[in-house]
């Protein structure tokens, strides 16, 4: 990692390792929710670690709780260099999980219900995240995006992005309107990363811990990590900062220990022969 800042939307400048809120509701895609207190603890004691890039959505509750919610009675009023990036799109279905997808008429309300539950006038990023519970790619983004795009001319928004895309809907968007960042499933899509780093966009993967859904291979990172007397999270998160300078990475946690163990991350320095074992 050459640099730990990056220009979002090339304005917006932000540490590139910041926080994800989708865990600050519940513990588990099935679990319980937490307590709130719990989320407003760890979101106050990131900001005093140094985050100012905070990822959420609506649709990240269980229950009463609700991360953009606690986002707001936590940190309002917002340090000024406080960056929200947030997601539309996502519906929730019949048991809950955000399986469904919004339509282009559904997407003005869905931006205007974050901007009162954030409590701003203009919401830092918005996201356009399609595919429902699918992987990447396989149908259009022009439409919805270019609803996006009108809001943005209208000052509810400041920079658009696009999430569980491939290559050809990032193209779509963009001849639509700027594209200030990109967020997939943590996965060696390398051509995407490129066209991502050749333009300027931030790469913000998610599940780059695995995301509680498929067990990691370890093996390689449980190696370095004892040589360098850190933990496996801590070197994972020090590799995807030094894979390209484009990179963010959104770790999210909603217990104190963790987080400071993630944040840690940023003051750990790879070596050449580090990451050369690591890539194998």
């Amino acid at each position: 990692m050459t640099t730990t800042t990056f220009a979002l939307g090339g304005d917006l400048p932000v540490n590139r390792l910041g926080f994800g809120a989708m865990r600050l509701p519940m513990s588990t895609f099935n679990g319980p929710a937490r307590t709130p207190e719990d989320g407003i603890a760890v979101l106050r004691r990131a900001v005093e670690l140094g985050v100012n890039h905070i990822d959420t959505a609506a649709f990240y509750a269980r229950g009463d709780v609700r991360a953009n919610e606690l986002i707001r009675e936590a940190l309002a009023p917002y340090p000024e260099d406080l960056v929200i990036a947030t997601k539309v799109g996502p519906l929730p279905g019949p048991d809950g999980m955000p399986s469904g997808q919004a339509t282009p008429d559904q997407l003005r309300g869905l931006v205007e219900a974050d901007l009162r539950a954030l409590g701003v006038d203009r919401l830092d990023v918005v996201n356009l995240r399609v595919g429902g519970m699918s992987g990447p790619g396989g149908e259009s983004v022009a439409e919805r995006f270019a609803v996006l795009a009108g809001l943005q001319q209208e000052g509810l928004i400041r920079h658009l992005g696009v999430s569980n895309i491939d290559a050809a809907q990032l193209a779509e968007a963009r001849s639509v309107a700027p594209v200030a960042c990109v967020q997939n499933p943590y996965a060696d899509d390398l051509a995407l990363l490129a066209e991502c780093e050749a333009a300027g966009i931030a790469y913000v993967p998610f599940f780059l811990l695995g995301g509680g859904r498929e067990p990691l291979d370890t093996r390689r990172l449980e190696k370095v990590a004892a040589r360098l007397d850190a933990t496996v999270a801590q070197v994972q998160l020090a590799l995807l900062l030094a894979s390209s300078p484009v990179m963010l990475a959104i770790p999210g946690t909603g217990n104190l220990a963790h987080l400071e163990e993630n944040m840690a991350a940023r003051d750990l320095t790879l070596t050449d022969e580090d990451l050369a074992e690591l890539r194998g």
